[in-house]
């Protein structure tokens, strides 16, 4: 009689644990549920938020024909930052994608890719050319201008990584590794984020 007891209590313990942990996720009635990105992931590696949201520096680079750019968000788009490096295995997967992504999108949206491993501009050039990647804004870090932003804003925790910097021109969240932005999870996020202005 004693374990039948027992094991109602443990039941009965059991359920409201369970009672607790389903009630914290609910989302309190002030707070709406989409304040939060959908999930997206890419391998080991998830979107993650940066907080605080601060606005993304101006970056003075060189493009692919050796003239000086200054890179920055543009009011009302969505801006993907892309780190990679020429010795980089994931991103021979990632910069086709980010160029599929930059041709395929109508809505106002924005790829910059930064090599940060090199300067040398034929380098960069040869490496593109192997991946067939056309139309896509890629950059050498010429200046240091992207190295200075990684110890301040654009730290790189791996390679590849991409930093979303949303239509406000604040820095939201990043994702490492080579993600499927065509996939509808990649889309979910820029929807997200092109939504919440």
């Amino acid at each position: 009689m004693r374990e039948a007891a027992r094991e109602g209590m443990t039941l009965s313990r059991r359920s409201i644990l369970m009672a607790a942990a389903a009630s914290l996720a609910i989302p309190p009635a002030g707070r709406a549920q989409d304040s939060w990105p959908p999930m997206f992931e890419a391998g080991r590696s998830q979107f993650t938020l940066v907080r605080p949201r601060a606005p993304m520096p101006q970056l003075r680079l060189q493009d692919l024909h050796g003239r000086d750019a200054i890179v920055t968000a543009k009011p009302g788009r969505i801006t993907l930052v892309n780190f990679w490096a020429t010795w980089c295995a994931a991103c021979k997967l990632d910069l086709p994608m980010l160029a599929s992504l930059a041709a395929s999108r109508p809505e106002p949206l924005d790829v910059v890719a930064i090599c940060t491993d090199t300067k040398d501009l034929r380098k960069i050039r040869t490496f593109l050319g192997g991946l067939a990647v056309q139309n896509l804004s890629c950059y050498a870090d010429a200046y240091g201008a992207a190295a200075q932003a990684s110890t301040e804003m654009f730290s790189i925790l791996g390679m590849p990584i991409t930093y979303l910097v949303g239509t406000s021109g604040r820095v939201e969240g990043y994702i490492t590794g080579a993600p499927d932005w065509l996939s509808p999870a990649g889309a979910r996020l820029l929807q997200f984020y092109r939504e919440r202005g």
